[in-house]
């Protein structure tokens, strides 16, 4: 019998981390996109602002608002966002398209606003946190943790550096999703 907590077959036969297999949305995330290298700090603080948005939500109901994230805050476009004021905080709030919590909406303004001065840009000072060896590969979920080192230690850069809603917990996550650590299970065809 397998553990019901490692990787487990899809209807394609191909094992997967079992997070995945709960909707097609999941499938294709995991497959096509979770823990893989980003190119562009615009990519990464997408991601480190849908994480945020994500904090005390399903990731599948920002997964599929993705798209209205997207539109809303102009595909990601760091120095964009950055120059957001009150009328686009309002213009936020009121677009059924996105996560409408007024804390976040500001914490992602004011993120990108943080982004524009970080040394190297974004994506380079996130990986600069990303562990220097790689890790036993995981079994089963019960293998992962909610937080490590690096991630605790990249949250408190992040916040040094006038960042908001990036606590250990929302850091590891994007360290998962972008590949800065490899945490699909030890059997999962993508790993």
């Amino acid at each position: 019998m397998s553990d019901r907590r490692g990787a487990q077959p899809g209807d394609d036969g191909k094992l997967r981390c079992p997070w995945a297999l709960s909707t097609p949305d999941y499938i294709v995330y995991h497959d096509d996109e979770w823990g893989r290298r980003l190119t562009t700090d615009d990519a990464m603080f997408e991601r480190l602002t849908l994480e945020a948005f994500q904090s005390g939500l399903s990731w599948l109901i920002v997964l599929r608002k993705r798209p209205g994230f997207r539109a809303a805050f102009d595909g990601f476009s760091i120095p964009t966002v950055a120059a957001f004021d009150d009328t686009d905080v309002e213009r936020l709030l009121a677009d059924a398209g996105i996560v409408r919590n007024r804390s976040k909406i500001e914490a992602a303004i004011s993120n990108a606003r943080a982004a524009l001065d970080l040394p190297g840009g974004m994506l380079a000072f996130a990986e600069s946190f990303a562990p220097t060896e790689p890790r036993p590969a995981p079994k089963t979920l019960d293998d992962l943790g909610s937080t490590s080192a690096e991630s605790t230690a990249l949250a408190k850069a992040l916040k040094a550096n006038g960042f908001r809603f990036v606590g250990p917990t929302t850091a590891h996550a994007l360290m998962q999703a972008t590949g800065l650590v490899n945490d699909h299970l030890a059997d999962c065809w993508v790993r």
